[in-house]
């Protein structure tokens, strides 16, 4: 896919690898529709991107929100040729301490909230004549599972079913479907778990460049499933 011109939707646009994907596809000359609930950082990020980003301050778990900006934003003459599922919330704990709260964020914004868009944008994609592509963002707990991660585990292994079944399902609409799992990645993303961010973990540049990789390839060649890690994430203090 050549994505100079393209219009691309991503979700979890303020931070992150959310924001390093929307940094890279502006710098290709892209359409960037960033998603995120921070109307502050989405401007602050339309202030440094430019008029090939434009901000959407959304919550993906409200469907009728989403679907009001959809119609709102998107026609047979306009619609989206690539969306990147991205956003999402993370918590580990003990089963039985992991508060039900948090149990169910994460199940509503990582699994609901990614169908809520792919199912309203799809009909979009569907009417485009040069292909489109569909990113969703699981993780390596989505190939493994890990000892009081079981509800994020849950939901990235959901993640990895919902893209499987759907690169199967669109294929010949002429719309790829690939699920990207990284390792360790340096963001805040699991601070409130008490992971600290450090340089030895994958730096969100390098995977906003496989991104780019990922969607640029030729037409009839899908990657649609990638694993990426670091080689050796232990922290500087351990080595």
């Amino acid at each position: 896919m050549n994505l100079n011109s393209r219009i691309a939707v991503v979700t979890g646009a303020s931070r992150g690898i959310g924001l390093a994907f929307a940094t890279s596809l502006v710098n290709k000359g892209t359409r960037v529709y960033g998603l995120a609930r921070n109307r502050d950082a989405l401007e602050a990020l339309r202030g440094s991107l430019g008029r090939y980003f434009i901000p959407a301050c959304l919550d993906i778990r409200d469907r009728q929100d989403l679907k009001a900006w959809v119609d709102e934003t998107f026609s047979d003459d306009h619609y989206p040729d690539i969306l990147i599922n991205n956003a999402g919330s993370g918590y580990f704990g003990k089963i039985d301490e992991l508060p039900s709260e948090k149990w169910c964020e994460m199940m509503e914004t990582n699994i609901n909230g990614m169908y809520n868009l792919t199912s309203l944008l799809v009909p979009f994609m569907k009417r485009s004549k040069n292909g489109s592509h569909i990113i969703n963002i699981g993780s390596i707990l989505g190939k493994i599972g890990n000892a009081n991660q079981s509800g994020y585990c849950t939901t990235k292994f959901a993640i990895q079913g919902f893209s499987e079944a759907l690169f199967k399902e669109l294929r010949h609409d002429n719309i790829k479907v690939t699920c990207i799992n990284p390792g360790s990645i340096e963001t805040d993303f699991f601070e409130d778990s008490g992971i600290k961010p450090h340089r030895y973990m994958l730096q969100p540049a390098d995977i906003a460049n496989t991104l780019i990789h990922i969607l640029e390839t030729p037409d009839n060649m899908l990657i649609n499933d990638l694993t990426i890690r670091p080689l050796d994430p232990r922290p500087p203090d351990r080595k």
